[in-house]
């Protein structure tokens, strides 16, 4: 008789339902941010007044946020973006300053439009991209997972479970250079083990925050990984790992101990991997958080 696990329905029920709500579409007001006339972010029309008082960098108006059309470059625009979000820092408006950039563009695959910094990517609510590897273990007919509690002095969700791997792809970085310098530095897991993830799509997150609109898409990879494996964190933002069994990451899933972000690529690897019943009525809610239908922005 095989032994493969399967998720219990009433505890998908309650992870549906805690999801529902912690990546819930945005419902505030959100005024679109304009470069050369294409729609890079969304601002609050408070944090739009803010604005504002840069004549010079921003043209605002009651319907939208216009860059400059003075700041005809990359990198002027650069220039004139960190410099507001300096002042904004100081004014205690952004999460901590990381010192680390993200690239601005319409899509994916166009060139940069500026780049700016990731503490106020929120504030101006530019789409970000993530890398995401679940860490995981074979155990017979079942599998192990890695999890790994973040540092209490992190700058976002401070303190929660994450996935073993997982962060932000900076300015001129990949989805792949991210994942083997984050595997690294968070589990002290070498670039030749990091490099056979397997690249499993990607989830995607738009949802109102404290600090702005996270507009997110996370590149997921499985990383299966050795039973002796241990992973040792090398720059202290994890302060501990924990291997869990399938059941002990669901009723965690149904918490709020573990962040929504690395939820959602658990969930992803939960459908993916055949854990889940097919007749189970929460698959639809689950599929559709993980791959909302509409795009990435707010309701107009």
């Amino acid at each position: 008789m095989s032994d493969r696990w399967v998720a219990p329905a009433p505890m998908l029920a309650r992870i549906a339902h805690r999801l529902t709500a912690a990546l819930a579409a945005p419902t505030r007001e959100y005024l679109p941010l304009l470069v050369q006339d294409r729609v890079v972010g969304w601002i609050t029309p408070q944090r739009a007044r803010r604005l504002a008082e840069w004549p010079k960098a921003f043209h605002v108006s009651a319907t939208r946020v216009e860059c400059a059309a003075s700041l005809a470059t990359p990198a002027s625009r650069t220039d004139a973006f960190e410099a507001v979000a300096r002042t904004l820092a100081d004014e205690d408006a952004l999460t901590a300053w990381r010192n680390e950039r993200y690239a601005v563009a319409v899509q994916p695959d166009e060139a940069p439009l500026f780049e700016v910094e990731r503490a106020a990517a929120r504030y101006f609510g530019v789409h970000t991209f993530a890398a995401h590897a679940n860490g995981v273990v074979a155990s017979g007919e079942r599998w192990r997972m890695w999890l790994a509690r973040r540092s209490p002095t992190k700058p976002i969700d401070p303190g929660l479970l994450d996935n073993l791997v997982g962060g932000g792809i900076a300015a001129g970085s990949s989805p792949a250079a991210t994942l083997v310098k984050e595997a690294w530095e968070e589990a002290g897991i070498e670039a030749g083990v990091a490099r056979t993830a397997h690249v499993a799509g990607a989830v995607h997150i738009c949802r109102d925050q404290p600090d702005g609109l996270q507009r997110e898409t996370i590149y997921v990879h499985d990383l299966w990984l050795p039973s002796d494996f241990v992973p040792a964190n090398q720059d202290g933002e994890a302060v501990q790992h924990r291997l869990c069994e399938p059941d002990e990451v669901l009723a965690l899933l149904a918490t709020d101990d573990i962040t929504a972000d690395a939820s959602l690529v658990i969930v992803d690897f939960l459908i993916r991997h055949g854990d889940l019943l097919a007749h189970d009525p929460s698959i639809a809610t689950l599929e559709a958080l993980r791959h909302p239908s509409t795009s990435l922005a707010p309701p107009g």
